[in-house]
């Protein structure tokens, strides 16, 4: 098969074989356990500089104490931080959270809004938290740039920008926009168990036959030789 050689090639390539990689719609690949909009928000603003493994030790019991923003709203702040505290920075998460709440309450009706130009409005949500919750949430376009998509990104040659902003502009021009939240989410999945930053295991990858960034010696086989014959 002749390798991609331009951008858009190389991120129809790309969308391609990691489906086949990892397989599942959005809410299958999000690892942020949540059941519905409301908790996807508070899930993402509480995944700020921690694991999602982290979060979803804490939510559970956050979810069952604040089951509606409405009731989050109301919280004290003490008893959020406490049962929030394991995801670090707990007293400016739980600001952001009571705000974020309140706003829903007030502006909203208690319902998180699906736009873009809404979603920003809240506290504590920027691009990348409304596009997690406009792409998993509610299954509309929505490409979030993390630190793994920006690097595969720009290790794949689909950008040379490091805003990640600019990333987004540049990714969504390239990527179909119903595969756009499905591929941050592989990307991200890449990122964390191949495409990694320090050592990547190019060898292990089946993109490297026309990754730009590749380690791969020109002539090796590519993973997803070995595959397709087995």
């Amino acid at each position: 098969m002749a390798k991609p050689r331009t951008p858009r090639g190389r991120a129809q390539e790309t969308i391609v074989r990691l489906a086949e990689e990892y397989p599942g719609d959005e809410v299958d690949l999000c690892a942020l356990e949540h059941d519905g909009p409301y908790q996807l928000l508070v899930a993402t603003i509480l995944s700020a500089q921690t694991t999602d493994e982290r979060v979803n030790q804490v939510t559970p019991a956050l979810f069952a104490a604040y089951p509606t923003p409405a009731d989050l709203a109301a919280a004290h702040p003490d008893d959020v931080e406490k049962l929030i505290f394991p995801t670090g920075f707990f007293r400016a998460k739980t600001k952001s959270l009571l705000a974020m709440a309140a706003a829903l309450e007030e502006r909203y009706g208690g319902e998180v809004p699906a736009a873009m130009e809404d979603l920003v409005t809240l506290p504590g949500v920027g691009r990348k938290t409304a596009n997690v919750v406009r792409s998993v949430g509610f299954r509309q376009p929505g490409l979030p740039v993390d630190t793994h998509v920006g690097r595969l990104a720009r290790r794949l040659g689909l950008t040379t920008e490091t805003d990640p902003v600019k990333v987004e502009m540049d990714l969504n021009a390239l990527v179909p926009p119903a595969e756009r939240g499905r591929l941050s989410l592989r990307l991200i999945l890449h990122g964390r168990r191949v495409c990694q930053s320090r050592r990547p295991r190019c060898e292990d990858c089946v993109l490297a036959d026309f990754c730009p960034s590749s380690l791969v010696p020109v002539g090796r086989p590519n993973p997803m030789e070995h595959r397709a014959k087995r």
